[in-house]
């Protein structure tokens, strides 16, 4: 029987750095993972090079069925912290958008970073290991503090706290499963159900062939779901693809769409298109065609031109021709482009997971669980984050908090330790 004061199941971003501030606050930690690659969501992110965090973090950026939740973590560790941390270990970094901060020269510095915090938190790991069962054993019948049992592919492992930091469903090709919602459930802790979030939406049918032709082109919109109060919009990139749209814009909006319902997409959102068309009425004799390729990628344009011939819409003529309501209306539609998905293109190209173990059966203060003694942190928790670095920095205040957590609990027990 191997005996720790905390096991850690999953190592990645979550996992790792939570593993390593726990044993460095003495505690003596096993972290463990099925896969035989330390964390390689990390290494195969940002296009190698880690968008780590994002200066702008705040709970704002962040979606949940109980969006306060993650309020006391993201301000007990923000990514200043982290961005010191880094600092510490010389590992360079830039800002590229929007808060977004990526490593000078690859992923790989952050993985080195967080295994370099656990040795110097002395903790032990086992790659590759699986986890059969978790068995939880009071200490009395009615106390409120046991130990767990951890049936491994290495042996038995006693433990008094167990810290779940496996992840979601997204990408997986890298090794993702259910582990984190099975082993809630066991407990009875209540999980909102995951779906891919961050993800390319698909258009099925003979209604997106004509946009097939677009794949490629890249554009900046403004999209938005919702209505009224509930309405939430993003401008960003938009990328058309030969099954539907990618693209930052639409990964965004991916994790508030809900199915069957349409997102609606300004593809010229720098500029009034309907004054635009106006005042070239005034002054040019070029087809409309043309005066939409000045505001528009060429492609989309003529790809719209067609799809309007097709509707009775004749643009192909020049645009002091046209009248002020057909003008009006066309530069409405471009301007309110209303599609519904078909879907997703699902969790292979998903970037999280949301849903996720239920936040109203964790404390905010430290991840515990209603289970004593049982934890969850990073992406197996219903806290989504937008794209941009939002979700590692969960995954970095959620390890944090629950670390401080940890160790408020169980290190006066250490004189008691077997």
């Amino acid at each position: 029987m191997h005996l720790f004061d905390v096991v850690v199941v999953g190592a990645g971003a979550a996992g790792l750095f939570c593993a390593g501030l726990a044993g460095q606050s003495g505690l003596k930690v096993l972290l463990l993972d099925h896969s035989e690659k330390v964390a390689e969501k990390i290494r195969i992110s940002g296009g190698g090079r880690c968008n780590f965090t994002n200066r702008d973090s705040s709970a704002a950026n962040f979606l949940s069925d109980n969006p306060n939740f993650c309020r006391s973590a993201l301000s007990r560790y923000t990514p200043r912290q982290f961005t010191e941390l880094l600092q510490r270990h010389g590992v360079a970094f830039h800002e590229k958008h929007k808060g977004q901060l990526f490593c000078d020269r690859s992923a790989q510095d952050i993985i080195d970073v967080l295994l370099a915090e656990c040795a110097a938190g002395q903790v032990t790991r086992w790659q590759p290991c699986s986890v059969k069962s978790i068995v939880w054993t009071p200490d009395t019948p009615t106390a409120g503090s046991g130990h767990y049992e951890i049936d491994s592919d290495r042996g038995l492992v006693q433990t008094r706290a167990v810290v779940i930091a496996s992840g979601g469903l997204s990408i997986p090709k890298i090794g993702a499963s259910d582990f984190g919602y099975r082993i809630a459930r066991q407990f009875g802790v209540r999980v909102v159900e995951p779906r891919p979030a961050l993800v390319p939406l698909t258009f099925g049918g003979e209604a997106w062939a004509p946009y097939a032709q677009l794949a490629g082109l890249s554009l900046p919109v403004r999209i938005e779901v919702g209505e009224r109060k509930n309405k939430v919009a993003f401008q960003e990139d938009l990328l058309f693809t030969h099954r539907g749209l990618s693209g930052p814009a639409v990964l965004q909006i991916s994790s508030y769409w809900q199915a069957g319902r349409p997102i609606r997409i300004n593809l010229a959102p720098d500029c009034n298109l309907q004054e635009a068309l106006t005042r070239a009425k005034t002054s040019s004799r070029k087809l409309i065609t043309n005066e939409l390729a000045s505001q528009l990628p060429s492609r989309l344009a003529d790809c719209w031109v067609q799809q309007d011939h097709r509707a009775g819409h004749n643009w192909q003529r020049p645009v002091n021709e046209a009248s002020d309501k057909a003008l009006a209306a066309l530069a409405e539609r471009l301007s309110s482009w209303e599609i519904t998905p078909s879907g997703t293109e699902g969790y292979a190209k998903a970037e999280v997971t949301a849903g996720g173990v239920d936040t109203r059966d964790l404390s905010s203060q430290t991840l515990e669980s209603k289970q004593p003694g049982l934890y969850f942190i990073g992406e197996v928790v219903d806290v989504t984050g937008w794209l941009g670095g939002y979700n590692f920095q969960w995954a970095w205040s959620s390890a944090h908090a629950c670390a401080q957590g940890l160790a408020a609990t169980l290190r006066p027990d250490l004189s008691n330790r077997h």
